[in-house]
């Protein structure tokens, strides 16, 4: 029995050893720790369980110590962050650059296989040059079992993808189909054709970081969701966004003791400029009303226009969606269309309450907006909120006008409850807009066309560009102090926790994509 317990801790000792110390070396020279240094920084000291450890592709003799491909460049299995079970796999790229064959992706199907069967968030650590092409189509095929999974397994357990390293060609995809993608500054990349591809085929010269770094994903094209400066604090981001996700879409999100905002809300009244046309910052309420003043951004930097990120309020994990002033007034436009709904879809698959703060003076005009497909784009908010059982309530802070009013959850879109401040002006259009239609004739025909605009521009502005309207109608539940927005806002949480909402029977409907 010794012998065989020294054979089998040798095999271990070579597959734990990955590439080999030059190869951990580069790795460790390149800004990067290795597979195994990533799992033990983030999960629990003592948690992780390997899955997997022997599997080896091609095994006929089983006497030696010949292991070409140490663990098959990935390590699979469980363990817990804040007691809490995860499954993962991290691909290890000191051996043949983390590239995907037939049993290193059977790997990986296994453990997300489990995560389904057990109700527990699954993560993927990637770091491979892609697939191993000497397998061939054996890791396309390898590939579709993931993307399969990465599907089926949607909207059922959390799925998370980290990126530190290169993830080129098919491998991007898998964290495509995930929910949220980590990328890390100088030593992430995604691509599906290189920049030496894209130079042979299309003349372009680009550096890899130019063509599909963390800055490039997170601010221009949207494709990941959070940027961290390095491996460390992209793994600290990590474990804070799994502290507000449930395990899967039957539980609940994990509940903490209540606490009040650090930033007193005693100036939220003055916080919103009365002038509807001055810029705030919208994060600057939203942190005078949430637990501790904690705000946790998702996508921060792509599409500046909106604002959307999840806190607590009494303990509770909420989804934020919020209009941004600061940036194109608000509007909404293509990339805060998508960024809004992927994320109102997000929060209904995993039970996560939704709260709207809306200041939209519309849809961005323009010929470049009417190409790119706002129409369609649009309409993904519009299902989104629509599509939405979970607790919805709108917080109409200032402007809300025309077919953005809509899309911002009103309450014929879906909302619970609708609450207005007393700055809300709620409308058709502006009341500049407004006038220049109603009043044209009478404006051209004025002696002072310019005074008699603005006197009817007020005279709008009093009667119909205020909550009244809408509140008469019952469209807006109440009209509220703002210093009381966050009380309002747990009551009518409170009181819609044991919502239940029948939708017709169907196999799925056709998101406007």
């Amino acid at each position: 029995m010794e012998d065989k317990l020294n054979f089998m801790q040798q095999r271990r000792d070579i597959i734990i050893q990955g590439g080999g110390d030059q190869r951990i070396e580069d790795q460790h020279q390149k800004g990067k720790q290795t597979a195994r240094e990533r799992l033990e920084q983030f999960l629990d000291p003592g948690s992780f369980v390997e899955v997997g450890t022997f599997v080896q592709g091609g095994l006929e003799d089983a006497s030696t110590m010949d292991i070409p491909l140490p663990g098959e460049g990935v390590v699979t299995g469980y363990g817990t962050v804040d007691g809490r079970l995860i499954y993962l796999f991290a691909q290890d790229f000191t051996v043949s650059g983390g590239s995907l064959g037939e049993m290193h992706a059977a790997k990986i199907c296994r453990v997300m296989d489990l995560a389904a069967q057990n109700g527990a968030p699954f993560i993927g650590i990637n770091d491979s040059g892609g697939a191993r092409i000497q397998e061939g189509v054996m890791s396309l095929d390898g590939y579709g079992n993931i993307f399969y999974r990465n599907t089926v397994n949607s909207g059922v357990i959390p799925q998370i993808s980290v990126i530190m390293g290169p993830s080129a060609g098919g491998a991007v995809y898998s964290p495509a189909l995930t929910d949220f993608i980590f990328m890390v500054d100088d030593t992430s990349y995604m691509f599906i054709t290189g920049p030496a591809v894209i130079k042979a085929v299309t003349g372009e010269d680009v550096s890899a970081g130019k063509l599909g770094g963390a800055a490039i994903h997170n601010d221009t094209s949207g494709v990941a969701h959070f940027r961290a400066k390095d491996e460390q604090e992209c793994l600290t981001m990590l474990k804070t966004l799994l502290s507000y996700l449930p395990s899967n879409n039957l539980d609940s999100a994990p509940a903490v003791d209540p606490v009040e905002p650090s930033i007193p809300a005693d100036d939220l009244a003055d916080i919103v400029p009365a002038d509807a046309n001055r810029p705030y910052d919208v994060v600057d309420v939203i942190k005078r009303i949430v637990d501790g003043s904690e705000f946790f951004q998702v996508q921060q930097h792509f599409a500046k226009n909106a604002v959307v990120g999840f806190a607590r309020l009494n303990g509770k994990t909420v989804g934020i969606i919020a209009n941004q002033a600061k940036f194109l007034a608000g509007c909404l436009d293509i990339n805060s269309s998508d960024k809004i709904a992927r994320f109102v879809r997000f929060c209904d698959c995993f039970n996560i309450p939704l709260v709207t703060f809306v200041d939209v003076p519309g849809y961005l005009p323009g010929v470049h907006q009417e190409y790119g497909g706002i129409i369609r784009h649009g309409a993904k908010i519009l299902y989104a909120y629509s599509e939405a059982t979970v607790p919805q309530i709108s917080v109409i802070l200032r402007k809300a006008y025309g077919g953005a009013y809509i899309a911002m959850n009103c309450k014929s879109l879906g909302a619970d409850f609708a609450f207005a401040w007393p700055t809300a002006e709620i409308a058709v259009m502006g009341p500049e807009g407004a006038i220049n239609i109603i009043n044209r004739r009478e404006i051209e025909k004025a002696e002072n066309p310019n005074e008699e605009r603005k006197k009817k521009v007020d005279e709008y502005r009093t009667k119909f560009a205020n909550p009244y309207i809408a509140a008469a109608r019952g469209w807006i539940d109440d009209v509220i102090d703002p210093r009381d927005t966050r009380r309002q806002l747990i009551m009518a949480l409170d009181s819609l926790k044991n919502k239940h909402e029948d939708r017709p029977r169907k196999k799925h409907g056709n998101f406007p994509v």
